[in-house]
């Protein structure tokens, strides 16, 4: 948990820099850190559902007795 709680730190001062220094506004810095993990975890959660629909998808179907498909 600690490394998690971590890379979040590093993840919003990385966000938080990159919105400074691109618009001198410690305003936008500070709702860029806020926002894009935000996005980022929604984002996260729809790919990884995206993703498990693709891979049922590619799994063979079920064998039933003697090896005929069910």
């Amino acid at each position: 948990m600690r490394k998690t709680l971590s890379f979040a730190a590093v993840h919003f001062a990385v966000a938080f820099s990159v919105g400074y220094l691109m618009t001198g506004s410690a305003w936008v810095g500070g709702a860029l850190a806020l926002v894009e993990p935000a996005i980022n975890t929604v984002a996260f959660h729809l790919h990884e559902k995206v993703w498990t629909r693709l891979e049922r998808r590619r799994r063979p179907p079920p064998m039933g007795p003697a090896g005929a498909l069910t």
